[in-house]
């Protein structure tokens, strides 16, 4: 009897050891999926260190020579890495067209190795081809890509007419393997792709949450670093959303499953942010400005924790929040049991009125929130696994069920994208053709002067500096990052070479870490990713016995020419200056959110029913535009310390006006389903000054004549008193609409004013 207690002991103790291990395992692979959403940058990664280990293998076992190994490396990792096509069939139709393209271009480079000027020529023509090729799309510019770098390489490793025909089998093999990692090692599906990024959507939801709990307790001393996790993590979730959004259509079975995914990623996502800015409020004595979440550094809500003297209510909140916690983290749909259902029923009650807990104002608030909250986690879940046991549901669930029901038969797919109608010269692909073929030629003939022999680093820079940037400032930004990454790389490989020695297997062991480093960073930081390639060049000239010290500072050199050519390209020819963009895609941004907010506001006020969703997602995509070209105006070495604040203000208060509009979106598709939810005629006044508000700012922007003010001062409540009716109680849905329609005004009127926009009853700028 005591054998069997004490057995049952230690089985029960290891089973505990065993609960904790697995949980921390769970926690820390949430983290590192909410850190890489859809693990895309682990993939891509493993895709080109598994290409590139798998054509070494075949290399050597058939007995090339070092140089071919090298060359087979390279060739390897831009067949993997060039390929960007979401569908299967795509991707393989590029890369069987990659390779012919590949032999001619090595052919190219071996034929005219000793004919300087033509081929010179021939490489300016094949660096124009490549940047003229994005306007075709994936493959346009994957084959652009691959013809480049393949001329590249043949210079890289001095490749010879003799060595042609080895040549010739190296690349085969090279993308045979490529394709064998992409298709049966390491597939690249869209369907996996987007399953991923949903659970990176989950464990991010999850973050948030748990950060909305450690917001309720915070110290004074702690506010801030709390503040800066919320402001993190919300932009991460909103972040991830986009990738959705992106993956959507290639990841779904059809266009009603894709808009149906939308809209629960969309109300997931909008309510998480409620619930941040509702606990905000709680909180402070004052109420806090939607500004807090969206702008770095922005002030600490000013006074105590006011939810201390809340007392049973705050100890109810903060189960609730954990309990919450544990819904958003439930992973699969047998995940079930009468404690789960407990959770999420008493969460989904506190949508009625009657449930909630006694508390201040602001603390039922956050209780509506919560309860919105796992309205939201429910839909998603609903979306993603299909109908649920409905056994244990309370009224209150079967209500919200019953809204998803309808919601549902009301979807339409999504409409297809608008294409860029500019043509010519205008065309950001011409443009930047010119620009860097241009670049090039200086990056060649400056190049020769310092290096006969690799002035083609030169030329490679240049042509880098120029992938994905569209002015001036963001290929000054992005030559920066790439010198300082290449400094630091010149250190690392000096230090790795002197390790390695004459060690072969070590050294492309070394390399494959540093591809690794470079695929996966290369999303979070251009410098970081310049670390690692430099380091990995180091490594590569040790393998072919052409290290040196000086080398690697020649490439230094060869990187500041190349990155001083580009900007002098930029700035002379067809230049499109950072100020000129940002106000292009401010412009575009204004349109869009005048679009998103009208829609709304006409639908609320009983107008015609519109894809309000896709409305508010194209407003995201166009401010996630506008928020990357304004990164050289908020970059830290940018010298004008005003224009650098501004722009931060204004991106801030934009992403705010954007969080409401999301909102009376989701609100206004609410109304065919809900019985929360009315259309109110007198709203229509409210939306009317605001899309003409916007409009004023929109004309100002685009340097036309500005025909009035804007008007503020009046509160948007106050206009719906005008005919003498009542406004709404604090707790019902059409007080949040005017909350929110409230607060978008007071963002349209801080964007004027800082813009320098003419407000009536103001003068001069608020922020600057």
């Amino acid at each position: 009897m005591a054998r069997d207690l004490g057995r049952c002991q230690r089985w029960g103790a290891n089973g505990s050891v065993k609960a904790a291990i697995r949980r921390t395992g769970t926690g820390i692979w949430d983290r590192f999926a909410a850190s890489d959403p859809g693990l895309l940058r682990l993939m891509a990664g493993l895709r080109t260190v598994g290409a590139i280990v798998l054509a070494l293998v075949v290399l050597a076992l058939l007995g090339t020579s070092v140089t071919l190994m090298v060359a087979g490396a390279m060739v390897a990792m831009v067949a993997t890495f060039a390929v960007r096509e979401k569908e299967v069939r795509g991707q393989a139709a590029t890369l069987a067209l990659g390779l012919p393209v590949a032999l001619a271009a090595v052919s190219l480079g071996v034929l005219l190795h000793n004919q300087v000027i033509a081929g010179d020529l021939v490489f300016i023509a094949l660096i124009f081809g490549a940047a003229y090729a994005r306007r075709f799309g994936d493959r346009g510019t994957a084959l652009g890509l691959i013809g480049f770098q393949i001329y590249f390489i043949s210079l890289f490793v001095h490749a010879t007419v003799p060595t042609l025909p080895e040549l010739f089998v190296t690349l085969t093999i090279a993308f045979a393997c490529s394709a064998v990692i992409r298709f049966a090692v390491v597939p690249d599906t869209p369907e996996r792709t987007l399953s991923r990024l949903r659970e990176a959507f989950r464990a991010r939801l999850a973050q948030l949450v748990a950060t909305h709990r450690e917001l309720v307790d915070a110290g004074p001393e702690e506010m801030d670093g709390v503040l800066d996790d919320l402001r993190r993590h919300t932009a991460r979730l909103h972040e991830t959303a986009l990738m959705i959004q992106g993956r959507l259509e290639e990841g779904t079975r059809d266009a009603t499953t894709a808009a149906l995914l939308q809209r629960r990623i969309a109300d997931a996502e909008i309510a998480a942010e409620r619930l941040g800015m509702t606990l905000l409020n709680a909180r402070s004595a004052e109420r806090t400005d939607t500004l807090t979440l969206h702008l770095p550094h922005a002030p600490v809500p000013a006074g105590a924790n006011r939810m201390h003297s809340e007392g049973d209510s705050v100890a109810t909140l903060r189960r609730d929040l954990d309990a919450l916690g544990l819904l958003v983290a439930r992973r699969a749909p047998e995940d079930r049991g009468t404690a789960l259902a407990h959770v999420r029923n008493r969460l989904l009650g506190y949508r009625d009125e009657d449930n909630l807990p006694r508390g201040s104002g602001a603390v039922q608030d956050a209780f509506r929130a919560l309860g919105e909250a796992a309205r939201a986690v429910l839909g998603l879940r609903l979306a993603l696994d299909g109908p649920q046991d409905e056994s244990d549901d309370t009224s209150a669930t079967s209500r919200s069920r019953e809204e998803f029901d309808a919601e549902d038969l009301a979807i339409v797919g999504a409409e297809e994208d608008e294409e860029d109608g500019r043509t010519g010269l205008r065309r950001p692909t011409t443009r930047a053709a010119f620009q860097v073929a241009v670049g090039s030629a200086l990056a060649i003939v400056g190049g020769e002067f310092l290096s006969t022999q690799r002035w083609y680093w030169a030329v490679l820079t240049c042509w880098v500096v120029f992938l994905n940037t569209a002015s001036t400032g963001e290929i000054l930004v992005k030559g920066y990052r790439r010198l300082v990454g290449t400094v630091l790389g010149v250190v690392a490989g000096v230090a790795l070479a002197g390790l390695v020695g004459n060690h072969t297997w070590t050294a492309f062991a070394l390399v494959l870490l540093c591809v690794f480093g470079m695929f996966f960073t290369a999303p979070l930081s251009y410098a970081l990713m310049s670390f690692f390639v430099t380091a990995m060049l180091g490594l590569l000239y040790t393998l072919l016995n052409t290290y040196s010290v000086a080398t690697l500072v020649l490439r230094i050199e060869e990187t500041a020419l190349g990155a001083a050519c580009g900007i002098i390209a930029a700035v002379l020819v067809l230049p499109v200056h950072t100020d000129r963009r940002t106000d292009e895609l401010l412009g575009t941004v204004l349109e869009r959110l005048q679009e998103a907010v009208s829609a709304a506001v006409a639908q609320l006020s009983g107008g015609q029913a519109v894809d309000l969703l896709t409305l508010a997602r194209d407003l995201d995509t166009a401010l996630n535009d506008l928020r990357g070209s304004a990164q050289p105006l908020v970059h830290p070495i940018t010298p004008l310390r005003v224009r650098r604040q501004t722009a931060r203000y204004l991106v801030a208060m934009l992403e705010t006006c954007a969080y409401h509009a999301r909102s009376l979106a989701a609100t206004a598709e609410l109304l065919p389903s809900s019985r929360s939810v009315a259309a109110d005629p007198r709203l229509e006044r409210a939306g009317r000054r605001i899309a003409r508000n916007i409009d004023l700012i929109a004309a100002r922007v685009q340097d036309q004549p500005v025909d009035g003010e804007v008007e503020g001062g009046a509160s948007i409540a106050s206009l719906l008193e005008a005919d003498g009716s009542p406004v709404p109680a604090s707790h019902t849905v059409t007080f949040r609409v005017l909350r929110h329609l409230q607060r978008l005004d007071e963002g349209v009127v801080g964007i004027a004013r800082a813009l320098d926009v003419p407000v009536a009853g103001r003068t001069g700028r608020k922020h600057g």
